[in-house]
Order: structure tokens, then C-alpha cells, then sequence
């Protein structure tokens, strides 16, 4: 190997071990001065192997989009005023529109762009706005707002949402927002975050305080995921002497496929309204509003077509609500207080219910666990509805399953069910045994009307009567 070609290898490793470093440390300001690197470390190059007696290679550069600055935007930088004293609307609108102006790296779903994980940073201050900030029309996705907290002026429109993804029309704008680590305080104004007819969006690490209407709206779309976030009206951690006054509602789902995860909601009328189908809820803890004061948990409105799962919850003095529903599980809860579960009838339908492996504890003043409300209609279309295998403290356990037995020494045993069956007067399936001694008679089943199992025997004998029944067998119409 000859001395110069030796020495163009050295000198071509120290450039680009040298462009490498350099480059690895800067940011996306800095991707520019890499092609010039590249530029200069090629020139050198061929002007060395010239010297040499070596013909250069002919080297082209395509003309490539080059990002010449950073898709990140503080706020401070745009004028906003981080103490929340002067208004920081007009500043922080001017900042979000241009994040959306940001390079385009393709398309998420058809007609949203790929804002290419364009950010604004609030950067830890505390913005006063006068006016909900609003996505800009145009659309984008792959887009985060984070770091910081809003709040509402004293003049903010009370029909408003500090943070609003609202379309202008029914196509889908927005895809792959996320807003994290933010403090929203509606200040008694309106409501903390609209997210409409929007495409998985995220919401994390959020603190919504001090609204009216709704902590976050979610209307239409697909797939907002609510996730690590603490939502109330009046800040308190319990036992606050204006609990009965709390209205408003934590979160309001009005759509399908969106879930809420590992979420504390401790003061609103209602913690969340369900008006969709497949919504999935867990690790949620309400104490927004007791019972006893007019609140609900969780209240699911989506009459005759539910399809909501509600798991390894907890409902503090407060519980669930459905109406007329058509598939609903309810699992792994706990309900603390005289917290239960209401099924209320619109059109008298229940179907595909599942209550099971809850814990129920409350002050043994005979709240029942599950409880019908049939003011408008009865319920009479029932089917596949299982309640059973809750544990049960200080409340009146209820379930669609039960067994019981009775020692008698006679003619007829009785075991009665109505105080445990959750439906009235809605034995179907019965399963029993006669367990008698050295005596035997032929016996058979004579009554289940008022949920009583009576057996009755031709001669009197000694006996043990074991029953077991199921109403989550029964289907009629």
C-alpha cells in the first residue's frame, strides 16, 4: 500500500469521525452546518488527492429539504407572559400556528398532515387567556402541547374550553395530539378541554380544576386516550362543606372507542357521562359527589347499546348509573360508602350484564349492593344477566345466583330467596337435592313464585332440602 493512499484513509476517518461528533450534539438548528461539513470534508478530499496525482471523483449534492430550525416552540418566545398577569392569548394562538406551518414529513390518515412531532412548550409558566386556543383549521397531527399551566381570564366565554380541537366541518383535522403536563384552571368560566371529532388523541399528566361545564369534552372522533390525570370543580381531598353544591362533569364522552385510564375525579356532579359504545374505563377513583347528595360515579346514558367495561375501579361514596343497558361489565371494583349499582329502566330492557368480583362495604343501615329503577317501566326483556361472586360488608348482597338449605322434619321445605335474588318473582332454572336419613319419600318440586323454592314429599320424613337457583339463565319477552 503506497504512503499517499495511506495518508487519504488517515485524513478521511479524522473528518468523519470529527463531522460525526460534531453532529451528534447538535439539534435540529444544527442539521444544515452537517451538510456543509459533508461539503467541506469533500472538498479536502478531492484537493488532496489532486496533489497526489490522483484524479478526483466527481461528487453531486440533490437538493433535500433541510429543516433549519427547531420544531419545538416556547411560548416565551412569543411574547406570553409566564407570570399569567397580562394576557398570553394573542401570543400563544401566534405559536401554535406556527408549529403547524412546520415542514410537513408526510400524512397520518388522509388529509391530516405529519406536523412531525411539532411541540409547544409552556416551559413551566402560568398563561392567562382570554379566549379557548384552538387547533388551526388547516389540521395536522403528531403534535404535543406541554409543560405548563392556562387559565381562564375573568372575561373568558363560559361556553369555551381553555384547549379546543375543534374541526370547522366533519372531517377528521386532527390526528395524534397530545397535551401533557398541563394545569388548566377554567376559573368558574367554562370548560377545560374539547377534543371533537378527533383521531387518537392524548390526554396525560393533566390537572383540571375550577370548571363549569365539562373538565374534558370528548365528542365524536376515535381513540382519546385520558390517562394520569386529576379532574375537579373545587379543589378538596374529601368532605368538603359545599359538596352538595358541585355540579358539572368531570368527563364527558360523547363516542366510541375512547379510554380513561388511572384517573381521580374528586369533585363534579357527575365524575363521568358515558354517551357511546365500546368505552373502556379503569384504575378510576370518583368521590366527586356522594350519592346521598345527588352525585354519581359514573353514570353510563347509552341506552340499548352500551358495550362499556368498567374495571378495577373505586367509587367513594358515589356509583353507577345505566340506563337500559345492553352489554355492560362491571369487575374488580370497590365500593366504599353505600356505593352501588343502579340499572334503570327506559324501555325495560337488560342485557348482557355482568357484575361480578366487586367489594361492596358499607354501614349496615340495608342499602342492597345492585338496585333496580323501574318508575318509568318495569324491565322485561332480561337476558344473560349474571350478578354474583361479590363479597359484602355492611350492605345487603344481591345477585342473580344463590344456594340455600333448610332442615325440616315434615312434609314440605321451604328456602327462601327473595331477600338475595336481584329480579322479583324470577326463578326459571332450580337445581335442588332432598338429603334425608334412613327414611326415604318420592318428592318433588311444587312452587317457585315470590323467589321460595318449595319441595314437597308424599310422607313426612326427616330431611335436608339443598337448592341452588339462576336467574341469569331466564330469556323471555
Amino acid at each position: 500500500m503506497s504512503k499517499n493512499t495511506m495518508l487519504v484513509k488517515l485524513l478521511l476517518a479524522f473528518l468523519s469521525v470529527n463531522t460525526f461528533l460534531d453532529y451528534g450534539e447538535s439539534s435540529y438548528s444544527a442539521v444544515s452546518d452537517y451538510h456543509h461539513k459533508i461539503r467541506r470534508m469533500a472538498s479536502i478530499k478531492a484537493s488532496f488527492i489532486s496533489r497526489n496525482g490522483v484524479p478526483p471523483i466527481p461528487h453531486s449534492f440533490s437538493a433535500v429539504p433541510v429543516l433549519t430550525s427547531s420544531r419545538v416552540h416556547h411560548a416565551i418566545e412569543y411574547g406570553a407572559d409566564p407570570t399569567g398577569k397580562l394576557d398570553s392569548t394573542d401570543a400563544l394562538e401566534q405559536a401554535i400556528s406556527n408549529a403547524f406551518k412546520s415542514p410537513v414529513q408526510g400524512h397520518l390518515i388522509q388529509g391530516v398532515a405529519d406536523l412531525g412531532g411539532a411541540q409547544l412548550h409552556l416551559d413551566g409558566g402560568t398563561y392567562k387567556i382570554s379566549r379557548p386556543l384552538r387547533l388551526p383549521n388547516t389540521g395536522g397531527g403528531n403534535f404535543m402541547i406541554q409543560g405548563g399551566s392556562l387559565t381562564a381570564s375573568t372575561d373568558f366565554p363560559t361556553d369555551g374550553h381553555l384547549i379546543e380541537l375543534l374541526p370547522s366541518s366533519n372531517s377528521y383535522l386532527y390526528e395524534d395530539v397530545t397535551l401533557k403536563d398541563l394545569m388548566i384552571d377554567s376559573n368558574f368560566r367554562g370548560g377545560g378541554i374539547a377534543i371533537v371529532n378527533s383521531l387518537r388523541t392524548v390526554i396525560d399528566n393533566c390537572y383540571i380544576s375550577h370548571f363549569i361545564t365539562n373538565g374534558i369534552l370528548v365528542r365524536g372522533g376515535h381513540e382519546t386516550f385520558i390517562r394520569n390525570t386529576f379532574i375537579g370543580q373545587h379543589i378538596n381531598v374529601g368532605g368538603d362543606h359545599h359538596e352538595k353544591e358541585f355540579s358539572g362533569i368531570g368527563i364527558h364522552i360523547k363516542g366510541n372507542d375512547n379510554a380513561v385510564t388511572d384517573v381521580v375525579i374528586f369533585s363534579a356532579s357527575i365524575g363521568i357521562m358515558i354517551e357511546g359504545q365500546a368505552n373502556m374505563l379503569t384504575g378510576v377513583h370518583c368521590y366527586n359527589k356522594a350519592t346521598g347528595w345527588g352525585g354519581t360515579g359514573i353514570y353510563v346514558k347509552a341506552p340499548g347499546f352500551t358495550q362499556t367495561r368498567i374495571a378495577n375501579s373505586y367509587f367513594d361514596f358515589t356509583g353507577i348509573v345505566a340506563e337500559d343497558p345492553v352489554q355492560l361489565h362491571i369487575t374488580g371494583s370497590f365500593f366504599l360508602g353505600n356505593a352501588y349499582i343502579l340499572l334503570k329502566s327506559l324501555k325495560g330492557v337488560l342485557f348482557g350484564i355482568n357484575i361480578v368480583d366487586n367489594m361492596f362495604s358499607g354501614d349496615y343501615t340495608g342499602v342492597p349492593i345492585v338496585q333496580l329503577e323501574q318508575s318509568n317501566c318495569p324491565f322485561t326483556t332480561i337476558k344473560q344477566v349474571t350478578v354474583d361472586r361479590n363479597n359484602v360488608r355492611g350492605m345487603v348482597l344481591k345477585s342473580t345466583v344463590a344456594r340455600g338449605s333448610v332442615w325440616r322434619n315434615g312434609t314440605t321445605w321451604t328456602v327462601d330467596f327473595s331477600r338475595t335474588l336481584l329480579f322479583p318473582n324470577l326463578i326459571k332454572h332450580v337445581q335442588y337435592t332432598l338429603h334425608a336419613g334412613a327414611s326415604f319419600s318420592s318428592h318433588i318440586l311444587r312452587n317457585i313464585s315470590g323467589n321460595r323454592v318449595t319441595v314437597e314429599s308424599v310422607l313426612p320424613i326427616s330431611a335436608t332440602l339443598h337448592v341452588s337457583v339462576d336467574q341469569s339463565m331466564v330469556g323471555y319477552k
